[in-house]
């Protein structure tokens, strides 16, 4: 290994809540109803603590901010104001009424301008052109549908000016729930959210308008796992839930993993899956493949014992010792392969992460439908958008409602693979994975997942664990890799060991105590 110590990112909590803008406003309505909370303080941290976010990332130069109507355009006031005061040259362009004098400026030289009142392309160069940076203040986390004229109009402002863009809790024109964008939406570079982000700055096309997400505690009251109905798998989350191991343990105590994969001329998908079995700490690993895949196997992967499916005795010794099945990569869709997979599935109780082609065998019914088949056994299943919409064809809903409908439909965890990918399980919130790339997006990425996602399970890790945790690792794996568009699966099995010995909370060049999340821009 030759990189040297890269930093761990993102930063994060341990608990990142990540709330819908319905969600979001009922955390602060606890705060204020509930707890006495004055709606005031509450805006005077959000202000306060975006300013102090952009003092660090755009520390000299004008500031000018364009102010929407209600708490949003209130949190971007109370932002001018305090660098106001620290002595920064600030204006506050209005596009929503507001009362004037504007009583969140406390009488400082916060300069304020209706819009309407810069009637011409060159009144609003002389006021954006020797600007260091713009605040988005316009729409908030209750933002439905196309922007209004005005505020549409402010929005194309902020975008062609060509300034750096901070976004007060969610850019305007994003729906902080989906994501979606309906018209004219802010392109900021960085996003600071209050209390926690939102999950539209994290699903696409919202994640791609949001930039760097840095969330800032403002004051809520301690969050419970029912407050969200979505929560980010951090660095610390993730090695929190990390499989440990005795002093004096043995092979077969540390996991037992059976993986059933590759048809002939597959080989490659069992490789894959079963070296990332080990990288992940497996104590033993038995591959079940086509014959005609043995040289590859035990020539590729020595440490694996390869299992001959058609040797029916070795197959069910096999499947009853294991603590754990990966079924699924390069199996087929064939009658061997549906007879190999109801072999599978006829162990009960037994941990199973279902893949590829199991999946697309289960879709269409065989050997008897997913949640009928899959019923007694702990399960994972991770399927990709196609997968998915075979598995579950009726689903209108956007991606986490897709997620969830499916489990609830399984009565299983899934992963549902994409920019970000998602766990689900029933019962549960979302989990939404922080360490997506489109890096990612090469072949045999999902065998290597299987593989680790496999390996966690038969370390003893539940399925929706199994699951986030080995995302996070596989994501991680890549990003100290390095190799961008250049990644191959490979790359993800050689660094998994790296990723698996980090340790904290992750680096945040900000340094300021009240940051919750600080993540990078999409890539």
């Amino acid at each position: 290994m030759t990189r040297q110590n890269p930093s761990l990112r993102p930063f994060g909590r341990e608990h990142v809540a990540v709330p819908t803008g319905e969600e979001a406003a009922a955390f602060d309505r606890r705060a204020i109803e509930a707890l006495g909370v004055p709606q005031s303080v509450l805006m005077e941290n959000a202000g306060r603590s975006a300013a102090q976010v952009l003092q660090r990332l755009f520390p000299t130069g004008p500031v000018v901010g364009f102010v929407g109507a209600g708490n949003n355009g209130g949190d971007a006031l109370v932002l001018l104001r305090t660098l106001a005061t620290w002595g920064r040259d600030v204006t506050a362009v209005f596009v929503a009424e507001r009362a004037a004098p504007e009583a969140l400026t406390h009488g400082w030289p916060v300069r304020c301008v209706d819009d309407r009142s810069l009637t011409s392309g060159t009144h609003w160069a002389a006021l954006l052109s020797p600007a260091a940076v713009l605040v988005d203040g316009i729409l908030g986390i209750g933002g439905r549908g196309e922007p209004r004229p005005r505020q549409a109009g402010a929005i194309r402002r902020i975008n062609h000016s060509g300034r750096p863009v901070l976004a007060v809790d969610i850019p305007s024109g994003v729906d902080a729930g989906t994501g979606e964008v309906a018209g004219e939406a802010v392109q900021a570079h960085v996003t600071v959210s209050f209390g926690a982000p939102k999950l539209g700055a994290l699903l696409h096309p919202g994640r791609a308008r949001a930039g760097r997400v840095v969330a800032v505690e403002v004051g809520f009251p301690p969050l419970e796992p029912g407050d969200a109905g979505a929560w980010a798998v951090t660095p610390a989350w993730a090695q929190r839930r990390l499989p440990g191991r005795a002093l004096d343990t043995h092979k077969n105590a540390v996991g037992r993993l059976v993986v059933v994969a590759g048809r002939p001329g597959m080989a490659g998908a069992a490789v894959l899956a079963t070296r990332g079995a080990f990288r992940a700490g497996a104590g033993l690993v038995q591959v079940a493949s086509h014959p005609s895949n043995r040289t590859v196997l035990q020539s590729a992967v020595p440490e694996a014992i390869f299992v001959d499916p058609e040797d029916g005795r070795a197959l069910e010794d096999a499947l009853a010792q294991a603590s754990a099945v990966a079924v699924g990569p390069g199996l087929g869709t064939d009658g061997g392969a549906e007879a190999l997979l109801e072999r599978v599935l006829a162990v009960p109780g037994r941990p199973l992460v279902v893949d590829a082609d199991a999946l697309n065998l289960l879709a269409a019914g065989r050997p008897r439908p997913a949640a009928q088949a899959l019923r007694g056994h702990p399960v994972l299943v991770t399927p990709h958008p196609g997968e998915m919409a075979r598995l579950l064809p009726a689903s209108a809903g956007g991606r986490v409602a897709v997620a969830r409908e499916a489990t609830e439909a399984l009565g299983c965890a899934a992963i549902l693979k994409g920019a970000p990918s998602l766990v689900a399980a029933p019962g549960h919130p979302v989990l939404v994975d922080l360490q997506s790339s489109s890096d990612l997006a090469v072949a045999g990425m999902g065998d290597v997942l299987t593989g680790i996602c496999g390996s966690l399970a038969a370390q003893g890790c539940e399925p929706r664990e199994a699951g986030a945790v080995g995302l996070y690792l596989a994501g991680r794996a890549a990003a100290v890799a390095g190799r961008g568009k250049s990644l191959t699966p490979g790359d993800v099995v050689r660094w998994l060991p790296y990723a698996l010995s980090e340790r904290g909370s992750g680096t945040s060049a900000l340094d300021l105590p009240f940051v919750l999340l600080d993540l990078d821009p999409p890539r």
